[in-house]
């Protein structure tokens, strides 16, 4: 997109400063995001991003959910004396004309957030680095355990379980690829774990699981550090969403805590670090604890075997349907992810005493 337009587009907010440029920042894969320059030295610099309302089709609830979030962990830092507030949580500015915090110019959507300054991003997943992320999200959470108000779902059914298994039945049903015959170990190994993996819904149709506002897309390299390494705050709020606790716990331990990559087809390669759950754990509980009840804890196990067992149903369907969803490399990519997620929930499996003698010992 040509600067003229970038910064018409900016000019479109409540910015402070003069804009010198708009340059290209980050490689994100579903948002383009822009860094904003001021002319200057005493005006800050902003973030432009593009929305992409493929993905976040309601874009007015999306935008009241990351304001409505971020204010509130605003005020919780501000009740508790924090420094430096706007280095510890995203500050967007609205539209000078609408005051919405969002703009539309007929085609595309956009919204300007602060950029935080002397800040970076991580990839790498440590035992150091896990404990720290677990802290964060946990403490993300915490904060928002008595937001007033209700947030809406800005991917319906992202991390519903029984969703993706109607999905992948009906695959199966219609068959399309013709890969059912071939798949029939997987689909027979998924069911006999079905009744299982869908307590989550289930106990919250018995009033005894609560929805919580989680991230929904916990990973390392979704929270800003200051240079010592202490985390700053949380970022990548498109997410952040009702769920069960389980999405922020179980997510974030399907990629940090598998030894290879989720496509690995060396299956001798995939296996479960029980060192990157124990100190993702112990960070989360330290902070999440407060407001956790007793049956949430007992199921960060079950948690843990969920998100692979999600993807290999998803994988799956997408397999059977003929790789309609997923962007593949060849012909098999779908099938080999799938294999690969199966091994690590095989290898999770085993692990369940030791995941639930640990949790014993954080308390």
């Amino acid at each position: 997109m040509e600067q003229k337009e970038l910064k018409e587009i900016v000019n479109r907010f409540d910015i402070k400063g003069t804009v010198n440029a708009v340059k290209p920042l980050g490689d994100g894969l579903i948002n383009d995001t822009y860094k904003v320059c001021t002319e200057e030295a005493d005006k800050p610099d902003y973030v432009l991003q593009h929305i992409n309302n493929a993905i976040f089709q309601n874009v007015a609830m999306l935008m009241d959910n990351i304001v409505a979030v971020t204010s509130h962990i605003r005020k919780k830092l501000e009740a508790a004396g924090a420094d430096d507030i706007d280095r510890k949580v995203l500050t967007f500015v609205p539209d000078k004309t609408t005051g919405k915090y969002y703009y539309f110019n007929g085609r595309t959507y956009w919204r300007i957030m602060l950029f935080i300054p002397d800040a970076v991003t991580k990839t790498e997943v440590t035992p150091e680095t896990s404990y720290e992320v677990g802290i964060a999200f946990g403490n993300f959470e915490a904060m928002l355990a008595d937001i007033p108000v209700k947030l809406g779902e800005t991917i319906p059914d992202f991390h519903n379980m029984e969703f993706r298994l109607k999905h992948l039945r009906d695959a199966v049903a219609e068959n399309k690829a013709g890969r059912v015959d071939e798949v029939k170990y997987f689909l027979d190994e998924i069911e006999s774990r079905a009744d299982e993996m869908c307590k989550g819904e289930r106990l919250f149709r018995e009033g005894k699981l609560p929805k919580r506002i989680c991230h929904c897309d916990t990973k390392v390299d979704n929270m800003m550090f200051d240079k010592d390494g202490n985390v700053l705050c949380v970022i990548d709020l498109d997410t952040v969403m009702p769920n069960f606790i389980f999405s922020d716990f179980g997510d974030f331990l399907r990629s940090a805590a598998n030894t290879s990559k989720e496509d690995e087809p060396d299956l001798a390669k995939v296996n479960f670090r029980l060192d990157i759950f124990k100190s993702f754990t112990k960070g989360y509980l330290e902070s999440a604890k407060v407001f956790l009840t007793p049956l949430e804890i007992e199921n960060l196990p079950y948690a843990t075997a969920l998100f692979p067992y999600m993807q290999c149903v998803r994988f799956l369907a997408d397999y059977i349907n003929g790789d309609t969803y997923y962007k593949i490399a060849y012909p098999e990519h779908n099938l080999v992810r799938t294999k690969a997620q199966f091994k690590l929930l095989q290898c999770i499996e085993k692990q369940f005493p030791a995941m639930t003698d640990f949790i014993k010992t954080c308390f």
